[in-house]
């Protein structure tokens, strides 16, 4: 009991800034200031503002009643003594309107609307010191990161799809704009030989699965592959290659935009085709 009653003198004679800097620096479980900000979700210079006796730094007077209240609480201080003595420095009576001259109003943080009295401050903090605050404040890291991830993703998925609908837009161009393209029987699937598509008179399509190989005239190979149904093959200039088709009837063949007769029967091996566009058309016989 005597120990009670003298700390009630100690008290009595500390400003309310003296005794909640005493209890959070002296005792047992000395804590920081930092590390009570967040978890009151109170800006750390208002508390120092609090222990400084400062109380020009916080809000209005309603704020700063509010703010020391759930400070005291958290320190293990009677609140209402806390609050008491504050009042009794800022010179305002126990019935008097609670008004702090000069104190700045932040617009950032104070309601236009906020009604200067001391339920109102309770009930503001109270929100504050929800375990939804103390929930965010504590896993805010995850938070940032989650929103960044998903702007990360959205900007993927609309490069993905902006990219797609131009390209093909561009191919399809490109094709239409090709003066000696025939009007073939089959989509083109792969076009092969592209580096004779404007100079060479004879194109080769795949209407059926078929092995292609085409010489020069001196016999060298200058294409060789199985081409399947849709596939295109620009055969060089020069009138001197030879062609063999393992499936004969599966290959058309365009001479100057015209189909040529066939060169021989499905699923027939016809070797010694002379890519000659005349003879392919028929008016010029093979030497």
């Amino acid at each position: 009991m005597t120990e009670e009653i003298k700390d009630l003198k100690t008290n009595a004679k500390m400003t309310a800034g003296e005794i909640l800097r005493d209890a959070r620096t002296t005792g047992r479980r000395k804590r920081e200031i930092p590390t009570i900000a967040k978890q009151l979700c109170i800006r750390e210079e208002f508390l120092i503002a609090l222990e400084d006796g400062d109380y020009t730094v916080l809000p209005e007077t309603v704020y700063i009643l509010g703010f020391a209240r759930n400070y005291a609480m958290e320190l293990g201080v009677d609140p209402d003594m806390i609050v008491e003595k504050i009042k009794k420095e800022l010179g305002i009576a126990k019935n008097e309107p609670v008004v702090v001259p000069q104190a700045p109003v932040e617009k950032a943080e104070v309601p236009s609307n906020v009604q200067n009295n001391e339920n109102f401050a309770k009930k503001l903090n109270e929100i504050k010191d929800s375990h939804a605050c103390k929930f965010v404040v504590k896993y805010w890291k995850w938070f940032v990161g989650g929103l960044i991830l998903v702007v990360i993703l959205a900007g993927i998925a609309i490069m993905l799809m902006m990219p797609s609908g131009e390209d093909h837009t561009v191919a399809e161009a490109t094709v239409q704009v090709v003066s000696n393209e025939p009007a073939y029987q089959q989509p083109v699937r792969e076009r092969f030989g592209v580096e004779n598509r404007e100079s060479g008179e004879i194109i080769l399509q795949s209407i059926q699965e078929s092995w292609v190989k085409v010489e020069d005239a001196r016999g060298k190979t200058v294409f060789s592959r199985v081409l399947v149904p849709g596939d295109v093959y620009y055969v060089p200039s020069g009138g001197k290659n030879k062609a063999t088709f393992g499936n004969a009837g599966g290959i058309d063949v365009w001479v100057r935009g015209e189909l040529a007769p066939k060169v021989g029967d499905i699923n027939t091996r016809k070797t010694g085709i002379t890519l000659d566009a005349d003879v392919l058309l028929g008016t010029t016989k093979a030497e």
